[in-house]
Parts: C-alpha cells; structure tokens; sequence
C-alpha cells in the first residue's frame, strides 16, 4: 500500500522518512518510544498514523479504528513521533534570506482556526474572521514556491504586528516584496486604499490589478499549504504545541517538494 492519499508522501519519501525516524529513535538515549517494543502498531504505521493525523485532521478516535488500535495507543503515537519528525525533517526547510536572494517575496497570511471557541475577545479572537485561531504568515516567490512560514501568532493581532513579530523582516530585508492591505506601513508594496467617502482614481484601480495579479501565486502557495488538513479545518490539539505543528507541517511541505 502507497499511502500517498492518506499521508501526501509517495512510497519513496514514506519509506525515507520511517528510515530516519527509526535511526533517531536509535540513536537518541531516551527515546519516547522503544522502536521494538511497538507491538500494537509498528514503526511503518506510527509514522503513517502522524502524517494521517496532520494531513487528514481526523478525529483520533476515527483514527483508532482505521488502524485497529486504541484512542490511547493514537495518542501516545502522536506526542512521542510528532516532534522526532519534525527533528529529521527540519534539514529540508530553506533558509529564508538565501532562498529568496535575487527574488520578489510575496507575503500572504492566513488564519489556521483552532477549537478554542469560547475565546471571543481573547488573544485568538480574530473580529475580521469571527473565529478563533493562529495568524501564520507566508512568503512565496513569484512562481508560487514557498520560501518560508513564520511562527504562529494569536489570530487577534493585526497582520502588521505578525509581520514585525516573525523573523521575516530581517531575513527578507533588502528584498522587493508585495503584502495585501493589513501589510500596510510594513515597509512592503500593498494595494491603495480607497480614500474616506472617494472612488479609487484610475491610476490606484491599475496599480491594484498588477499588485493583486501578482499576489495570486503566494495564494496558491498558501493553497498547497493547506493541503494539510490540520491547517485548513479545526486543529484540536492543544493549542501549547500548535507552534510544533506548524513547524512540522512547513517541513513535510518542503520535503515533499524535494528541497
């Protein structure tokens, strides 16, 4: 069985993964889990079960019947492999200023919803999106490939904060980049408001046109990324290790493109 549906990895990358995993595992004094000691679901299938976890969102209990085995057992699986994949995948994730030398950086942001509802005018209250969440933002060349995603912020802050909280300012600096409106005074090129109780002057509705034909290939970009169903539905988890996600998340994207 590939599992290339179920993970997003082909048999190839799967099989690759599980290698480093398991040498991790060997290697590490205490690891969290003994690889020959997992008898109710083998090494191969744990590593299978947390990709599944972050590429299809299930619930766990769905997830223990998919693969015959306990809600408990899911959830040990879980919090012992997550952060050993993020760790032997972390190689693949570029660094920011030399991946886009020579480039146009492309900002987008998206808001990542998590299951903390009853947080309406709490720090992961978002007013524009009336959910409660994560800010991720997210930087793509012109072609539409991911060059970074920045460390999670309370989806309450606005955009403009997120940018100056993440690294990208200093590593995309000296780069010519584009944001949309809630980038405004970043520094980055953004679309002209609409002046108070005024139409758009002719010349603002062009310069928005070209800005926002280029911006389309950081959405597609933010697109792929979501491909990873815990970024695109409810994470559930909890919201202390959403900062763990996002990074193996943002690893698996890059490994599966080879990087």
């Amino acid at each position: 069985m590939s599992w290339n549906v179920t993970t997003g990895l082909d048999a190839d990358q799967l099989g690759l993964l599980v290698e480093r995993v398991h040498r991790a595992l060997v290697e590490d004094p205490e690891p969290p889990v003994t690889p020959g000691r997992m008898w109710a679901l083998s090494l191969n299938k744990s590593v299978v079960l947390v990709l599944f976890l972050l590429r299809q969102n299930p619930v766990q209990q769905a997830a223990a019947e998919l693969f015959g085995i306990s809600q408990a057992t899911v959830s040990r699986r879980w919090r012992a492999l997550l952060p050993v994949v993020e760790k032997v995948l972390a190689r693949h994730v570029p660094d920011p200023a030399e991946a886009s030398a020579g480039r146009i950086v492309l900002i987008d942001k998206t808001l990542v919803p998590t299951w903390d509802w009853a947080s309406e005018g709490t720090a992961l209250f978002s007013g524009k999106h009336r959910d409660t969440g994560f800010n991720l933002q997210v930087a793509a060349t012109l072609a539409g490939d991911l060059l970074t995603v920045s460390a999670p912020v309370p989806a309450s802050r606005h955009d403009t904060h997120a940018w100056r909280q993440s690294s990208f300012p200093q590593a995309l600096a000296e780069r010519d980049g584009t944001g949309d409106l809630g980038h405004a005074g970043s520094g980055l090129l953004t679309p002209r408001r609409k002046p108070p109780r005024q139409e758009r002057s002719t010349a603002d509705k062009a310069a928005n046109r070209s800005i926002n034909t280029l911006r389309a290939a950081v959405e597609r970009a933010t697109a792929h990324l979501k491909d990873w169903k815990i970024f695109a539905t409810r994470y559930r988890g909890p919201l202390a290790r959403f900062s763990l996600v996002a990074k193996a998340v943002t690893a698996l994207t890059f490994y599966k493109k080879g990087w």
